[in-house]
């Protein structure tokens, strides 16, 4: 299937209507490595994307896709492609059942704060910073992640994606800078 198929169907059925999100696309890979390889490639030449879970529809496992603008799809398709790493599919948002889902879960326990993402999950102490427990995933990375991250502070603390090398240490990762994010003032 081509990465422009949809174009022939949109023609036929006219203007998208207001069923979604028609500004964005989401972009389908191989497996989890070439979402990350992507994201890298785009946010390094300055597009406006985000990683996201895949809309229930076409989740196949341990998914990411990557949500961009559609009136870039060209250009970055162009982009992907030149690095090696052409989608398997990019597909507009064009229904509410093709919405990616938001990978962040937030959880505010008084004196701690904890972010999921994905099936990571990552809850500091909020008065001192202190990461108290990192837990979920599946990844054989995990608890080395945690005994790495637990009892330092969210500024001292290892770069998941530094030490970690699954899905699980990049949704760590996620987790991590949304969890810094929440506690800055």
């Amino acid at each position: 299937m081509s990465p422009f198929s949809f174009f022939k169907s949109k023609q036929e059925q006219g203007a998208l209507g207001n069923h979604g999100n028609a500004d964005r696309g989401i972009m389908v890979f191989e497996n989890t490595s070439e979402v990350i390889q992507a994201e890298n490639v785009l946010k390094k030449e300055g597009w406006e994307i985000r990683v996201m879970g895949p809309p229930p529809e076409i989740q196949s496992g341990c998914d990411l896709v990557v949500e961009f603008p559609l009136i870039e799809e060209l250009n970055i398709f162009r982009t992907l492609e030149k690095e090696g790493l052409p989608p398997l599919e990019m597909v507009p948002v064009t229904s509410p059942l093709l919405q990616p889902v938001d990978l962040f879960q937030i959880k505010d326990f008084g004196e701690h704060i904890m972010v999921r993402a994905a099936n990571m999950k990552l809850t500091v102490e909020k008065a001192t910073g202190n990461i108290v427990n990192v837990s979920g995933g599946g990844c054989p990375d995990v608890p080395y992640l945690a005994y790495e991250m637990v009892g330092q502070t969210l500024t001292n603390a290892p770069s998941p994606r530094e030490i970690g090398h699954t899905l699980c240490g990049y949704a760590l990762q996620l987790a991590y800078e949304e969890i810094q994010r929440q506690c800055s003032p």
